[in-house]
């Protein structure tokens, strides 16, 4: 697990080879603009930034699918850590639009082809 300011997609692609379905977990912070990758489970991560002064609030869980990248499939929202009703988010998934679209921005300032 690592948190990163800029990863490239051949470090992703490596990451991957170790989850079943080619995938890299990873746990972003919208308001300290972080992201964490790399562990078995969304949780280790959320956890990680917890213990570094992040808000539950700001954390959510995504896949990154490097054999999409640079297609809407590259984020995969779907994270039990996602699972928030006292922020109206009732699945797994990320249900605000404006949030998703703050999650994708901030992935495509981390990840570089």
């Amino acid at each position: 697990m690592k948190q990163v300011d800029s990863i490239d997609l051949a470090e992703l692609k490596e990451m991957s080879t170790k989850m079943y379905a080619k995938i890299v977990k990873a746990v972003v912070d919208l308001d300290k603009e972080l992201l964490v990758v790399d562990a078995d489970m969304h949780v280790d991560e959320e956890q990680f930034l917890l213990e570094n002064n992040s808000k539950q609030k700001d954390l959510w869980g995504i896949n990154l699918k490097p054999d999409e990248f640079g297609t809407d499939a590259f984020v995969e929202f779907d994270s039990m850590i996602n699972l928030r009703p006292r922020q109206n988010n009732t699945t797994r998934g990320v249900q605000d639009p404006e949030i998703r679209k703050q999650i994708i921005k901030l992935v495509k300032t981390k990840v570089k082809a």
